[in-house]
């Protein structure tokens, strides 16, 4: 039985300019850190028998993991394409847009809409392929709409709509 894994989905090539210089300065950050890796691999190796040598099994798969990143990174960064600015109509929810939304039973929901490279839930940051997000693209305060969520379908009204540099 093979490891076959489908495709993952394509991720959307958008990125805040801030959410590409912080990729950029990871890639720079691994390359330096994976030379300090190769030194203390070499080190280790030099000790003997490596099959029972916990640092050299340690820092070969720190390498292996740190290889699979920085390979990644050097294929996603010239892909992504940098949006600097907000909309035209700043009244719609665009790719970067703040929003803020009520929820049927009162409650309020805010979050951003960033790249896929990007998101991060402890910032309330959310995906634009995010079903969320595509759900909200194009929507302007005051209108209504429904996600289809794990727990079922939910509304939710559009309160605000603002874009930050």
């Amino acid at each position: 039985m093979g490891r076959y894994r489908p495709p993952a989905a394509v991720k959307s090539p958008y990125i805040t300019a801030d959410g590409y210089e912080k990729l950029r300065r990871e890639a720079d950050e691994l390359w330096v850190l994976r030379r300090e890796v190769t030194q203390a691999l070499a080190a280790a190796a030099a000790e003997g028998d490596r099959s029972e040598n916990a640092e050299y099994i340690y820092r070969k798969k720190q390498l292996r993991e740190m290889d699979r990143r920085i390979g990644y990174l050097q294929r996603r960064l010239p892909e992504l394409k940098v949006v600097h600015a907000g909309p035209s109509d700043t009244e719609k929810v665009f790719f970067g847009a703040w929003v803020t939304l009520e929820e049927s039973d009162g409650s309020e929901l805010k979050f951003r809409i960033v790249g896929a490279d990007e998101f991060d839930p402890k910032q309330n940051w959310i995906s634009v392929d995010s079903p969320m997000a595509r759900a909200l693209l194009k929507r302007s305060v005051d209108q209504e709409f429904s996600v289809r969520t794990p727990a079922g379908d939910r509304s939710y009204v559009v309160i605000e709509v603002r874009y930050e540099s």
